[in-house]
């Protein structure tokens, strides 16, 4: 018998469209060399243009979910994406306290790309307070990153990335990856943060179109390297490259956003001409 793939565990909401959500980490970390392992935390009614309704599933189910799997296999990784309620954070949070030298890859994923709103304020508060602290590594977008670290008693706070970044390190992670999609640059600049700053920035052709699931597919990317061993460093700069040629290899199936390639590398011979590496 062959010797087992490293195993991620998943957290996260289903996903009718295939986009995002739990069908994106499977299909990502599939891809990257790993066997998912999911455990569901909530349920949606979406389509590729945006999300219509969800219903979190109850934290003991989710918790249940996630012991039976980890009580009977090794993982190497924990990703982390939408979460459904307060009551799943504090339950995810205990699991991740059981496990402390697993890596954890978290998507704080707060709002659809439609901008349907998919966590409330107790959300992020509990996020910010039971599991930024116990997570290697924070990929937010813009927009994520700014709702996060936000100081909601200033009305005039507006931090720069930078700041954003040092105020998320502050609550416990050891690293922040902010992405640009949502700014007005010409190329999409992503900067990776640790405690004692920047520790790389990589610019990326900015495509055309909307994409659904490139966060989820960036996250899941990076956390199975991670579970690979692959440094930090070195396993951010490839989930970068490898989540551009899924966007850049994308398909619009329906009549709302494009959804990423995952399996680009099995249609046929890439075109090296058109790969674009980080700055």
């Amino acid at each position: 018998m062959s010797e087992s793939f490293p195993l991620v565990m998943n957290f996260a909401a289903t996903d009718p469209s295939g986009g995002a959500g739990l069908a994106a980490d499977i299909l990502t970390i599939s891809s990257m060399g790993c066997h998912p392992l999911i455990a569901v935390t909530a349920i949606t009614v979406q389509d590729t243009s945006g999300v219509d309704d969800m219903l979190a599933i109850d934290s003991e189910w989710v918790a249940d979910q996630a012991r039976a799997m980890l009580e009977d296999v090794p993982v190497a990784a924990f990703k982390i994406g939408m979460l459904g309620s307060v009551e799943n954070i504090a339950a995810i949070a205990e699991i991740l306290a059981d496990y402390p030298n697993i890596p954890v890859v978290l998507d704080p994923v707060l709002a659809s790309g439609r901008g349907d709103e998919l966590a409330n304020e107790d959300m992020v508060d509990a996020i910010c307070e039971l599991l930024i602290p116990q997570t290697t590594i924070v990929t937010p977008n813009s927009i994520e990153a700014r709702n996060l670290a936000i100081d909601d008693s200033n009305e005039e706070d507006d931090p720069s990335m930078e700041e954003c970044a040092k105020r998320i390190l502050r609550m416990g992670c050891e690293y922040v990856l902010i992405t640009g999609t949502h700014e007005q640059t010409p190329k999409v600049i992503n900067s990776l943060y640790a405690e004692h700053g920047t520790l790389r920035s990589d610019s990326w052709e900015r495509l055309s179109g909307i994409y659904h699931g490139s966060g989820c597919t960036l996250s899941s990317a990076i956390a199975a390297l991670l579970a690979q061993n692959v440094a930090i460093q070195e396993a951010v700069k490839e989930a970068q490259e490898y989540t551009w040629q899924t966007l850049r290899s994308g398909f619009r199936p329906g009549m709302g956003q494009y959804i990423p390639d995952r399996l680009f590398w099995a249609r046929g011979e890439e075109d090296e001409s058109q790969t674009v590496r980080p700055n």
